[in-house]
């Protein structure tokens, strides 16, 4: 039997939180799919996720009915209706700026195109790059970044670039109709109230980390004294 989806109600907002558990839910979806598992039930997401069945529940009653109470959901039914929701059952045209180290690397990863981001275009101002072959991509010159977005059709850009020349190039991405920015420049950006923004800021991360060691350190020093 087909799940049946619905539109969130527009006066009901979805929250971040929301949306990433979504996405924790078809990761944890796929690999009961690959453990053959036909249902599974909200305690079991849960369990998985360390969350509660009613957290679960909550979530995706925003989109619709799911499940057969005393059945569960049905795997690979609820994956493919997350991934309609999250909208990663198409693909996206993605375009990344900055081939240096990190963006280099996320040309490489293999889990972008699994999910439906396509990267079809990559730019960068080194002349010693502009015009080789990387990935199979052809490097293009930043110079003309509005110009060949549009041409391409690129719905999603990619930002690998130093903090200094971010909002630069951001502004020429805005210019070129681009909704959808994912940053790894360590800086705020501004953009239009209708441009979606997602910052990746690894080197908070990584003091975040550092913060959590060095105070539990600190309180085990406590605790044995």
């Amino acid at each position: 039997m087909a799940i049946p989806t619905k539109k969130p109600d527009k006066k009901r907002r979805i929250s971040e939180s929301t949306i990433h558990r979504l996405s924790l839910y078809y990761r944890a979806l796929t690999l009961l799919e690959k453990e053959n598992y036909e249902t599974v039930s909200s305690k079991e997401l849960a369990r998985r996720e360390k969350l509660t069945p009613a957290q679960v529940r909550k979530d995706l009653s925003f989109f619709g009915s799911f499940g057969t109470r005393g059945l569960g959901y049905p795997v690979n039914e609820l994956k493919n209706k997350i991934a309609s929701i999250l909208g990663i059952d198409r693909t996206w045209r993605v375009a990344l700026v900055g081939v240096g180290n990190i963006g280099s690397a996320l040309v490489s990863y293999k889990e972008f195109m699994k999910q439906g981001f396509q990267i079809v275009k990559l730019f960068d101002n080194d002349q010693r790059k502009i015009g080789s072959n990387h990935k199979g991509i052809i490097v293009s010159d930043i110079n003309n970044l509005e110009k060949e977005l549009k041409e391409a059709g690129i719905e999603l850009v990619i930002l690998a670039v130093p903090a200094t020349v971010a909002q630069y190039i951001v502004d020429n991405v805005v210019k070129a109709g681009v909704k959808a920015i994912l940053n790894f420049a360590p800086v705020n950006l501004r953009v239009p109230d209708d441009v979606y923004l997602r910052n990746e800021n690894m080197s908070m991360e990584l003091e975040y980390l550092s913060f959590a060691l060095v105070n539990n350190l600190s309180q085990k020093r406590v605790n044995e004294g």
